[in-house]
């Protein structure tokens, strides 16, 4: 069962209301999707994950591939059993990785060959494999394999490469085989507006469900990103679901979605907290700071999640500094609901025709600090 439906649309920008409604369950967007890089969210259980609001996760293809092996995933009843997660999963096409962490690599027309990041091992991408692989697994949403263009790129090289992109997409088209699957398209064509249209004209011509643009935030300025997808999102089809990748910071979130994008998936609330970074309304904070040592305060003062409920910044600062686990997992916790709840006023805030305001509201907060006496 595949279906998505735009629900509301804001008067003064691109936003909108969305539901998407799979197999497994309905994804309201726009939407935040948590990563799952190696059948896991680092340091939670599936339970916890959905507890905080999570509506579908992202598995990633290269990792899994690489360690446990997608056949053995498959044999055990695929990524959802594998890692008891019944909602719904996207899969990514392991371009980005293939290209970002491989230490040896060689792209043909055929395919990538390349050498694993944890053992050296041989490996070989091709557009059939990675559809063979997202088949394995069983994701909900498979993305086509795409080559993932770097910053900065010339654009003689981000031409090849957004064509050979539309080369692979056909191939991953055609080689797609599960009904119960959708298959997302990529966008590519690097900094290059005109290419980037070229691009979503082709890939709109071969009327897949969804579209994803890809190999932003990957070193170019913010603005350039966001010129990006301005010229991009409003030549992609209107009644289809619209995922910018491995994007982003909160304020990135935001102006996505001010230009139309539904789905966003990023490291960041469980890279950072594991690092000491938490999300608040003002801004990020430190915990390692040594203003905290005596804060009794949480970390954001009416937070609902549970380690605003049951913690002081004090204690989360010293089990830090120990570098005891349970920091990862309460950081994750609170960044993981921040993000969640932040998409959450999102989306209320299109369907009553308020986006801007809330964007307003969003960086009123952040210039003025934390608030005296909280």
């Amino acid at each position: 069962m595949w279906r998505f439906e735009i629900l509301a649309q804001d008067g003064t920008s691109r936003a909108r209301r969305g539901r998407l409604q799979t197999s497994r369950g309905t994804v309201d967007t726009p939407v935040f999707m948590p990563v799952g890089t190696q059948g896991t969210i680092k340091s939670l259980s599936p339970d916890e994950v959905s507890a905080l609001g999570a509506q579908i996760i992202l598995g990633n293809t290269y990792h899994l591939s690489l360690r446990p092996g997608a056949e053995r995933i498959a044999r055990l009843g695929g990524l959802h059993a594998f890692m008891a997660w019944p909602g719904p999963i996207l899969t990514d096409s392991g371009g980005f990785q293939v290209f970002s962490l491989a230490t040896i690599r060689s792209i043909d027309e055929d395919g990538v060959t390349f050498q694993s990041h944890i053992d050296g091992s041989r490996h070989r991408i091709t557009p059939e494999r990675c559809m063979e692989i997202q088949d394995f697994l069983g994701s909900d949403i498979a993305m086509c394999f795409d080559e993932c263009t770097p910053y900065p790129v010339s654009r003689e090289y981000a031409r090849a490469s957004m064509e050979r992109t539309l080369r692979w997409a056909r191939r991953c088209r055609e080689a797609h085989k599960r009904a119960d699957q959708a298959l997302f398209a990529i966008v590519q064509g690097g900094i290059y507006a005109d290419l980037r249209l070229e691009c979503a004209e082709a890939l709109k011509a071969m009327d897949f469900p969804g579209y994803a643009v890809g190999s932003l935030a990957v070193g170019e300025p913010k603005e350039v990103m966001m010129e990006v997808l301005e010229a991009v999102v409003p030549e992609l089809p209107q009644d289809k679901p619209r995922y910018l990748m491995g994007v982003g910071m909160p304020e990135d979130l935001i102006e996505g979605v001010r230009r139309g994008i539904d789905m966003f998936d990023c490291v960041v609330p469980t890279r950072n907290a594991r690092n000491g970074m938490l999300f608040t309304s003002w801004g990020a904070l430190q915990i390692k700071n040594s203003r905290y040592t005596d804060d009794p305060k949480p970390i954001e003062p009416g937070c609902a999640c549970y380690t605003c409920r049951k913690f002081s910044r004090a204690y989360l600062r010293h089990l830090f500094m120990a570098r005891e686990l349970l920091a990862y997992r309460l950081n994750s916790i609170h960044n993981l609901h921040y993000f969640l709840r932040l998409m959450e006023g999102v989306r209320e805030a299109v369907q009553q025709g308020r986006f801007e305001a809330f964007r307003e509201d969003f960086y009123r907060r952040r210039l003025e600090g934390e608030p005296i006496g909280d």
